[in-house]
């Protein structure tokens, strides 16, 4: 009940944007803090870093994917994407090629795909 609870609140501070028309990643962020403690799934563990990339910057959330057992994401295509999108934020361009190209592979969606070969193709 806890864990759904925090899901919705994570999904109603997103809603939010479209009235105020910015993010509340701080919010987000701790929310994750709080899912992850409950459910610490692999995709609660990546959201909470993408949300606190947004809130405290890259290199803050490229930490707490780094924690991640490398067993766990090697086939988790979010996981790859984000670390793609952090590594260029951080100009660290040959690991966010690497990072996309792994993504892509990983991807069925061709939409997201040609997103992440555009992003790629910026590094």
């Amino acid at each position: 009940m806890l864990k759904a609870g925090l899901e919705a609140a994570i999904q109603s501070v997103h809603a939010q944007r479209a009235w105020t028309g910015r993010t509340e990643w701080k919010a987000i962020a701790l929310l994750y803090e709080g899912l992850v403690r409950i459910a610490p799934t692999i995709g609660a563990i990546v959201g909470r870093a993408a949300a606190v990339a947004e809130a405290r910057g890259a290199e803050m959330g490229m930490v707490l994917l780094e924690e991640v057992p490398a067993e766990a994401v090697k086939n988790y295509q979010p996981y790859w994407a984000l670390s793609a999108h952090l590594f260029k934020r951080m100009q660290r361009f040959e690991e966010a090629r690497n990072a996309y190209s792994r993504s892509i592979g990983l991807c069925m969606d061709p939409s997201i795909r040609a997103y992440l070969e555009k992003q790629a193709g910026e590094c």
